[in-house]
């Protein structure tokens, strides 16, 4: 059993993650970030939740970017393909549920 105070969870660097659990091939983590991530698209599906602060989400839609901002208890879900960046507004944590070893 865990008990995990999100809010009070930083990393050393951006992007830095406390593995919460692994299941069925699937992780969840819990990310600190004050830096944008790169594009990337995910092996699989991404779930993204905002926890803590806000996050711009650009994604690629029919080639044109969009940008969505995402406070905290907001969800983005990138399905197969979604090319996707998060740019954090200050600081932000965030959940992450993704296939393990996934970008």
């Amino acid at each position: 059993m865990k008990i995990i105070r999100s809010k009070d969870y930083t990393a050393d660097t951006a992007w830095g993650a406390l593995d919460i659990a692994e299941m069925n091939g699937i992780t969840t983590r819990l990310h600190w970030t004050d830096q944008p991530y790169i594009w990337h698209v995910n092996d699989g599906e991404e779930v993204f939740v905002v926890l803590d602060g806000a996050v711009d989400m650009h994604y690629k839609q029919a080639g044109d970017i969009q940008i969505v901002r995402l406070g905290a208890g907001d969800i983005f879900h990138a399905t197969i393909g979604t090319e996707h960046v998060a740019h954090p507004v200050g600081e932000a944590r965030l959940l992450v549920i993704e296939a393990a070893g996934s970008v």
